[in-house]
């Protein structure tokens, strides 16, 4: 049996791998038992920082991501496709009917046992790496997510001989019926999806120009870890950003490229995007409004938004504690630890960014460790399909000052020809990499 320790989105992969290739599997979820700062669901594959699974055009990073796990049988996004909600070319789920399904799923697997328990230290932890060689050394994936608990957390530490530490941050949600429509307009970017995918809160120069100002200067929760906390770039609170330039946030979340106000007919100067949280439309999130703001801040600065000043909110933006190893020095390509054997980690703490990213990452754990069963080399993918290289990303030991990565035509290698348009380029990468999964899954 292998024991999987952590049901978020790497655990629930690894341990439905692992269950269709026939293997049993102990499946450790420390929810209801405890919860983590940012976790509220009793469900697995708990959503916290956004309801979107990013891009599905293949010609994207994401997109591709997302068809090569497709095709390696990735539970996720097959639970996805059935529990979307309209969110333009991307791929958004209702959250809580996402990690409901995914729940329904597992506990329904009979080759899963899920235990609702809390693992403070890593089984075996003591085990040495040299065992005879008769020995099956037991196997272990360690999925416990970026919000590992304090305890399992040090024993971690104590494994590795050290941990690194950054901060995440989520947005707020609203109600729709709290939205002014007077002051809203649903469109997709660049007419990308369908007519409601997102509902469009525009400000002039004035009403941004005060907001942004708001917003630089209002108050900030306090953070009681660290005095200098580092944070992903892909989360990035919205007031952080907006110390970055007068007009930072204005070329970035709220930029209004590719939209028209149906009031005037013209560009807004800026625009907050709002994305469905929910199938039935009740609860919108502020796409890119990761925030930690003091929850009276939040309402007295996001209400300064036209669309939004009589908001209600449903969840106040948060920032917490993620946690990943240094994994190009601890972990070989196929995820498992360079000095013990079978011993697998799986999922954000490996520095990989991202829900899809993490899904992935446990769907080729618990494809290796199957293979490792049957005494068959792993399935090492090939660095030019997006799983290979980001799988080459975390385990490259030249690497010298590691930081989560997310899916991005940037890990690729080059195409031995040029193409100078970008969507040419990447359609040529996608194919390539879709290509080069299927010969590796037909020779394996």
């Amino acid at each position: 049996m292998v024991h999987v320790i952590g049901a978020g989105l790497a655990g629930v992969e690894a341990a439905w791998q692992l269950a269709r290739a026939g293997i049993p599997v102990r499946l450790s979820e420390m929810k209801p038992v405890k919860f983590s700062p940012a976790h509220q669901s009793t469900d697995l594959a708990e959503l916290v920082c956004s309801n979107s699974l990013k891009a599905e055009r293949i010609n994207s990073a994401a997109g591709l991501l997302k068809a090569e796990m497709k095709a390696l049988g990735s539970l996720c996004v097959a639970v996805a496709e059935t529990c979307r909600v309209p969110a333009g070319g991307a791929l958004a789920v209702d959250r809580e009917a996402f990690s409901r399904a995914i729940t329904q799923h597992i506990e329904a697997e009979p080759l899963i046992e899920l235990r609702r328990e809390e693992v403070t230290e890593i089984p075996y932890q003591n085990l040495k790496s040299t065992q005879r060689s008769d020995q099956a050394p037991p196997r272990v994936v360690i999925s416990a997510g970026p919000l590992a608990s304090d305890a399992l957390s040090v024993s971690i530490q104590e494994f590795i001989g050290a941990g690194l530490q950054f901060y995440d941050a989520a947005a707020p949600i609203v109600t729709a019926e709290s939205v002014d429509m007077n002051h809203a307009f649903f469109a997709s970017r660049y007419d990308r999806g369908g007519e409601e995918d997102y509902l469009n809160c525009p400000l002039n120069r004035e009403e941004y120009e005060q907001f942004e100002e708001a917003l630089r200067t209002a108050e900030r929760a306090h953070v009681h870890e660290f005095d200098k906390p580092k944070v992903y770039e892909g989360c990035m609170p919205i007031e952080v950003l907006a110390g970055r330039g007068r007009d930072a946030i204005r070329f970035g979340p709220m930029k209004p490229v590719g939209l028209r106000d149906p009031r005037t007919g013209h560009r807004p100067w800026a625009v907050v995007q709002l994305r469905r949280e929910n199938s039935a439309g009740t609860t919108y999130n502020l796409v890119g409004f990761q925030t930690n703001l003091k929850f009276g801040e939040q309402r007295r600065v996001f209400g300064m938004i036209p669309a939004l000043r009589n908001a209600e909110f449903r969840r106040f933006g948060v920032m917490h504690r993620n946690t990943f190893i240094d994994a190009p020095r601890i972990l070989n390509y196929d995820f498992q630890c360079r000095n013990r054997s079978g011993l697998y980690f799986a999922g954000q703490i490996t520095g990989v960014e991202g829900y899809m990213e993490s899904a992935a990452s446990g769907i080729l754990a618990g494809l290796n460790i199957a293979r490792a069963t049957r005494n068959e080399a792993p399935l090492l993918l090939p660095p030019t399909t997006m799983l290979g290289a980001l799988s080459a990303y975390i385990s490259d030991p030249s690497v010298k000052q590691f930081q989560p990565m997310g899916a991005n035509f940037g890990i690729l290698p080059p195409l031995p020809e040029k193409i100078r348009d970008k969507k040419a380029r990447y359609t040529a990468l996608a194919e390539r990499a879709l290509a080069a999964l299927q010969e590796s899954l037909c020779q394996s």
